[in-house]
């Protein structure tokens, strides 16, 4: 068997190129609740942006669910052994240090709460929220209150960043 040709190499890295550009790595699902968006791609783009930018780890997959507060507290209850309502929840599904494969469920109803009682524009909350997400996938935390001002921080400067 014989060597390929530069021509052929560079072909396949064309394709290959092509194929890697049409594959996503971010998806967004609604299970009972809508979630709508000005630009999904552009949200898709700045999360695997954000991600490469704040993570070591190579992004496979990530999935976005949007919900209903019901529909969280099931997870939250099922394998959190939580029984409250909560905006997200963040599963990091990754089978080693070096990839980075997760699932964030997103109550729809929780961010509206949330949006109206802190005085907040809704797609600035549920953008917020998409963000804390990530975060916490790049290893931010949020238990300790110095942990909860950083992430805060971090919220801030990325949404600042998204809507500039």
């Amino acid at each position: 068997m014989g060597f390929c040709s530069l021509a052929q190499i560079t072909f396949f890295n064309k394709i290959l190129t092509l194929i890697l550009t049409v594959m996503q790595l971010v998806y967004f699902f609604n299970a009972d609740r809508k979630a709508s968006f000005k630009s999904r791609n552009r949200l898709k783009n700045f999360l695997i942006a954000l991600l490469k930018k704040e993570s070591a780890r190579e992004l496979i997959g990530l999935s976005y669910i949007f919900c209903s507060d019901n529909y969280l507290l099931e997870i939250n209850r099922k394998f959190l052994h939580h029984d409250f309502y909560t905006d997200i929840i963040t599963f990091d599904l990754s089978s080693d240090k070096t990839t980075l494969i997760g699932e964030i469920y997103i109550s729809i109803d929780r961010v509206k709460e949330n949006a109206k009682s802190l005085g907040t524009p809704y797609h600035e909350e549920l953008h917020r929220v998409i963000f804390h997400g990530a975060l916490h996938l790049c290893g931010f935390k949020d238990k300790t209150k110095q942990q909860k001002g950083i992430m805060r921080k971090m919220e801030d400067k990325t949404l600042e960043l998204y809507f500039k």
